[in-house]
């Protein structure tokens, strides 16, 4: 699946020890500035939700029933304005179109869920374009290109951004209800590469999306932070690149942990070239932080939500991945 078709523990008194323990460590958010905003209220029955495309067109025979379904399942109302099927070159409407129709659901005091819907690419000419952040939280689902847009809500202070897919199957969709009602949900489990224990405010991405927004306003401050990345169509050679460049401008100094989504990538690999996971592992295995890989999060199946600002925390060691109240 390529991005342009894309549809859309530890008890807590040992975590506490633990983190007062370790330099660096901290159970709440090294983030200041700007100070984050509480967390939205959990939706209820009645809550209004509204679809936007940011990105790439969609295809206009694109069938939103089994969406609205689920919505209504759980009493709520989803919007579906007619921009969704707009066009302009590969984008879904130009910047400034985009730009407006993101602006009213932010606005909108009724509205207290934006579902980004595509994909492709163009979220973040929306925020070139001179969208800004209400100062206000608001849950706001989405992964691949609008990590952008989840990446920036971050770094202006306002919570709700969660990185995940509302498409997918039922058990998949049913941890995103959760964190939308502020029910617990169960830790995820990847594969462990160096232990340790980190515990710290979640910030998920794409690594390509937030490479390229480095330099920007929108790229939020990551000390003290669990870095979680994912991928999809980059070759390893790519993949090394980027971390490299991360390396290099010195964005992994504070990162108290990191762990690696789904990488996927389909192109053949030349004798003595590095791997995926190869590759992962030699870039980000010496930053002296635990490292989980192989994480249930990023493009295909399953894509578990996990919510950008949620304290959590990481165990190197199991490979787990287990939010804190």
């Amino acid at each position: 699946m390529h991005r342009r078709s894309l549809f859309m523990g530890v008890p807590a008194a040992l975590v506490a020890n633990l983190v007062s323990s370790r330099r660096g460590l901290t159970s709440t958010s090294a983030l200041t500035t700007p100070q984050p905003l509480a967390a939205p209220n959990p939706l209820r029955h009645g809550s209004r939700i509204r679809a936007v495309n940011t990105g790439t067109w969609i295809d206009p025979r694109t069938d939103f029933l089994p969406l609205v379904e689920r919505c209504k399942a759980e009493g709520w109302q989803l919007e579906l304005p007619a921009s969704l099927h707009r066009k302009w070159k590969w984008f879904s409407g130009t910047d400034a179109e985009r730009r407006v129709d993101l602006e009213a659901a932010w606005s909108d005091p009724r509205i207290e869920a934006i579902f980004y819907i595509g994909a492709g690419w163009g979220s973040a000419r929306v925020l070139e374009a001179g969208f800004n952040f209400s100062r206000r939280s608001l849950w706001s689902i989405g992964f691949s290109d609008s990590c952008s847009l989840l990446l920036a809500q971050w770094a202006a202070g306002s919570r709700g951004a969660i990185h995940g897919s509302i498409a997918g199957p039922d058990a998949q969709w049913q941890r995103t209800v959760d964190l939308l009602t502020a029910r617990s949900v169960a830790p995820i489990t990847g594969r462990g590469i160096i232990a340790g224990i980190a515990v710290g405010p979640l910030v998920v991405t794409n690594l390509t999306v937030a490479t390229h927004l480095i330099g920007t306003p929108w790229f939020p401050d990551l000390r003290g932070t669990l870095l979680v990345f994912e991928d999809i169509g980059e070759a390893p050679y790519r993949v090394d690149r980027m971390l490299t460049q991360w390396r290099s401008v010195g964005l992994f100094k504070d990162v108290i942990g990191l762990a690696i989504g789904r990488f996927n990538w389909q192109g053949e690999e030349e004798p003595g070239d590095f791997s995926m996971s190869a590759i992962v592992k030699e870039r980000l295995s010496d930053l002296g932080v635990p490292l989980v890989i192989d994480l249930p999060v990023g493009h295909g199946q399953p894509n578990l939500s996990l919510p950008l600002g949620a304290n959590a925390c990481l165990d190197g060691k199991n490979g787990s991945l287990m939010l804190l109240p």
